[in-house]
């Protein structure tokens, strides 16, 4: 370039017919600007002349010519790259070294592309799919079984218990009964409606009933103290006939010793042991 500049900022030589540059409005001879504000290039460190392209990234700088692939060579000039640990690289050798392979396809995934994360793997986009409806999941909700991955709606639809009472799924816990699932919530005595899920329950006609309510309704009562007789807790009882006893009411009905075990004889409604039967 030449100028209406009569000299150099620097040296102070005539510019008169030569080349010069400017900086600051200043005008400087080409080896007086090279000298002071040429960038050293990163791959040949020699200083990029106010003459040739000077190529920036990141606060560092290259010839045209040196912009190159630390790997294969080819050049990056106006071409996609990525840097690791400031190495340059195309993108075809970036992704045989450090990109993911995708979890599904297992192709790999190539920096810029969107990939997604999920227990530890990688995913294109267009890979993390519900197995099922094969509808993109992105960020939605999702279930894993067998390593496949499901949106909610098609996990549930495939896979999911539904209540044996509500007919609703059951997404988590539940209760099993006649080999039926059922939400704790509903699993309930069948009169007075109390959860059964953590307490001892009867069942009677495949209906569940706690304690108190299969006692009062359906239990018989002991012929001596006529309160209601079960087995619950390991409790003994004694039946004869159509009659039954707690296990401490069976005794003789005059003398009151116990009849567990032993011979006894009726008359009606009582039972007596051998002595005060044969009086």
């Amino acid at each position: 370039m030449t100028s209406s500049h009569t000299d150099c900022h620097f040296c102070l030589q005539s510019l008169r017919g030569r080349k010069y540059a400017l900086r600051e409005e200043n005008a400087y001879c080409v080896p007086c600007y090279d000298s002071l504000y040429a960038n050293p290039c990163e791959e040949c460190k020699q200083p990029i002349e106010c003459n040739s392209k000077d190529l920036a990234y990141k606060g560092r700088h290259w010839h045209e010519g040196c912009f190159r692939c630390a790997k294969c060579s080819r050049s990056l000039v106006e071409k996609p790259f990525a840097a690791k640990d400031e190495v340059l690289l195309c993108t075809e050798c970036y992704s045989d070294e450090y990109s993911s392979k995708c979890f599904h396809c297992q192709k790999t995934i190539m920096p810029g592309s969107r990939k997604m994360e999920f227990k530890g793997s990688s995913w294109h986009e267009s890979c993390f799919v519900c197995q099922y409806c094969r509808q993109p999941l992105g960020t939605k909700p999702l279930i894993t079984k067998d390593n496949e991955n499901y949106c909610v709606p098609c996990f549930e639809k495939q896979f999911a218990h539904h209540c044996y009472a509500c007919k609703k799924v059951i997404t988590s816990g539940g209760v099993t009964y006649h080999d039926q699932p059922w939400h704790k919530e509903c699993f309930v005595c069948a009169v007075c409606k109390t959860q059964l899920s953590r307490q001892r329950f009867i069942s009677k006609d495949e209906y569940p009933y706690c304690v108190d309510c299969f006692s009062k309704f359906y239990a018989k009562k002991c012929a001596a103290c006529k309160k209601p007789v079960t087995a619950l807790g390991g409790a003994k009882y004694i039946s004869f006939e159509e009659l039954q006893w707690h296990g401490e009411c069976f005794n003789c009905t005059k003398c009151s010793v116990s009849l567990v075990g032993q011979e006894f004889l009726t008359r009606q409604d009582d039972i007596l042991c051998h002595k005060c039967g044969s009086d």
